[in-house]
């Protein structure tokens, strides 16, 4: 299993020329989050349950992410990736999101602002490893976050994701436990790390990442998108039942 040290999850890089990210203050209702930026690539859902899922491939533009010796570029197939799991998604009856659509790199608070636009919605990030048991794929959820509201009852920006954590935890889980029915080796159970793109999205939200970009042909990894793109669907469908958005600042579902 990668460490988290060693994991392609830790070494996105911002956007070039990006300014450093603020960590303004934001609220939590029944609503979602209070002011957030409306996304650039789908529109709010009505309430209503879980209906939403906002898919972010991981890197991109600059960034390549991880890479392979046989020119195997992480931003390039989670980007393949995405299409085929956004076409389970759809056919379980979800709306997707992406964070991005091509080889642009939006920062990490973008792809959170993405995520926190909408209502009704789960994250899920998309990586490749470059270490790893080849063929084999981990979920991840962020570590504990103590949720730390100030005086106005708003909880900051970089720690949006600690309400959610319980929820994050169970809709990895659900993903996890369906990847290693297809992928052997793979861990039972969602693994916890630090992960920055979680940490500031006030949904549900997970990273799954796949092993690996070692791999000699790249065939090896696209035989895997229909696994991982039906287990991440059927995963979202079955966390439906326990999606709930906390009912104010810092409760933990």
């Amino acid at each position: 299993m990668v460490s988290p040290s060693q994991s392609s999850l830790q070494t996105q890089q911002p956007a070039a020329g990006a300014p450093p990210p603020a960590t303004p203050s934001t609220s939590f209702s029944q609503r979602g989050v209070a002011g957030a930026v409306a996304s650039p690539f789908g529109a709010q859902a009505p309430q209503g349950g879980l209906n939403i899922v906002v898919m972010d491939p991981a890197h991109g533009g600059t960034d390549p992410g991880a890479r392979g010796t046989g020119g195997i570029r992480e931003s390039e197939i989670v980007l393949d990736f995405a299409i085929q799991v956004r076409r389970a998604l759809e056919l379980q009856g979800f709306q997707v999101v992406q964070t991005r659509q091509g080889n642009e790199n939006p920062s990490f608070d973008d792809r959170s602002a993405t995520a926190n636009a909408q209502r009704g919605a789960v994250f899920v990030s998309l990586h490749i490893s470059s270490t790893g048991l080849p063929g084999t794929v981990r979920v991840y959820v962020n570590s504990d976050l103590p949720p730390l509201a100030d005086s106005n009852g708003l909880i900051p920006w970089d720690r949006a994701q600690a309400p959610f954590l319980g929820l994050s935890r169970t809709f990895g889980d659900l993903v996890q436990g369906l990847l290693v029915q297809r992928f052997k080796g793979s861990p039972e159970t969602a693994q916890t790390a630090s992960v920055r793109q979680l940490r500031t999205t006030a949904a549900p939200a997970i990273a799954v990442e796949i092993s690996s970009v070692t791999v000699e042909d790249r065939a090896d990894l696209d035989r895997m998108a229909p696994g991982v793109a039906d287990a991440i669907a059927r995963g979202a469908a079955a966390f439906k039942p326990a999606y709930v958005v906390p009912n104010s600042p810092g409760a933990l579902p």
